[in-house]
């Protein structure tokens, strides 16, 4: 079964994909950082049998402690697990649908950690199947729920709704204009914050960014998703706009060229280098300057990350072995869409 990234969703040029994360507790259970190993592993049953009772989709189940450190790292480079997750093995599950655009963590910070992935801007779509598996888990399972504060949660700044919506935006145009910090200021101002790919204190590789809610308590899921597409179809425009004033000066188109070139005949690609490249390419590809279709760029942006592709090969290369088949693999898929 293909994978979810390899799609273009709704806005695909600019907006790569879509997030939408709860967070869940069960009442009978202290929270996972206090509960011991037997108790994560009964809170994982359950949670398990829960979901497989419920028919809400075609799920595996994985325990942490049966991957490797490649094997998890890859995941983190997904988006399926949160590098927390992967830091601690002990006592953890994880719940993954074939095409990877459902995962659930179990005894992360929280019990439960449900989330789905959609190609593009599709805010409403995620949070549709999301609430869906929430409904069928809630009525199997005692949700720790108070009337006045909603979900209880481990970290306070998650209290209410839980959710945690977001949108993985490509801003090359908009980044070398110099605009990033104070759009950073802007939309923190309007209860979203923006930051690198991998959430908090991650830097932006590739100028990818993930844009998200982050009020959780006193304000409703459609009031909180709302915001975010309103605030997230601004920026689409800003971009769009940003990309066609850089582009007309000659020296940017150059530059689109020029990382095409080194990418279709490089030797050697570090992962950087390969993210700074890739991302003038994608540029290039989404305004037309070049031939190549944006889902096949998606698909080298994750697959050619180094736990990725360690995990392809299914054994742990040195950095200039991966470098040469990053760069190997690279070459024949520019090759391919030309």
């Amino acid at each position: 079964m293909s994978k979810w990234y390899i799609e273009k969703g709704a806005e695909g040029d600019v907006v790569l994909s879509t997030r939408i994360r709860l967070a869940r507790n069960l009442k009978d259970y202290l929270f996972p950082t206090k509960l011991d190993l037997k108790g994560r592993q009964q809170v994982n049953s359950l949670v398990k049998d829960a979901l497989l009772e419920s028919g809400s989709g075609s799920f595996g189940y994985l325990e942490m402690k049966d991957l490797t450190r490649t094997q998890a790292v890859s995941l983190v480079e997904r988006h399926l697990i949160s590098p927390e997750f992967a830091s601690s093995f002990e006592g953890r599950a994880l719940m993954l649908t074939e095409d990877e655009s459902v995962s659930i963590m179990l005894c992360e910070e929280d019990h439960i950690r449900l989330q789905v992935m959609k190609a593009g801007l599709a805010l409403q779509e995620a949070y549709k199947i999301a609430d869906e598996i929430d409904t069928e888990l809630d009525q199997k399972l005692n949700y720790a729920f108070d009337e006045r504060i909603g979900y209880l949660t481990q970290c306070p700044t998650n209290l209410g709704t839980a959710m945690r919506a977001s949108v993985m935006l490509h801003l090359p145009a908009l980044t070398r204009s110099g605009n990033m910090n104070r759009l950073a200021a802007t939309v923190a101002k309007l209860g979203l914050t923006i930051r690198g790919a991998y959430g908090e204190g991650s830097a932006p590789k590739g100028d990818i960014y993930q844009l998200s809610n982050q009020i959780t308590l006193g304000i409703t899921e459609a009031a909180a998703l709302e915001n975010l597409q309103s605030i997230t179809s601004q920026l689409v425009k800003q971009e769009r706009e940003a990309a066609k004033i850089l582009l007309q000066k000659e020296e940017n188109a150059d530059r689109v060229w020029r990382a095409l070139g080194v990418l279709q005949t490089a030797r050697l690609l570090s992962g950087d280098e390969f993210m700074e490249l890739i991302s003038l390419v994608r540029l290039g590809a989404a305004n037309g300057l070049l031939p190549f279709e944006l889902e096949k760029i998606n698909e080298l942006i994750v697959n050619m990350q180094p736990a990725t592709i360690n995990s392809m090969e299914g054994k742990t290369l040195k950095a200039p072995q991966r470098d040469a088949l990053r760069a190997q693999k690279v070459r024949e898929t520019l090759k391919n869409q030309a």
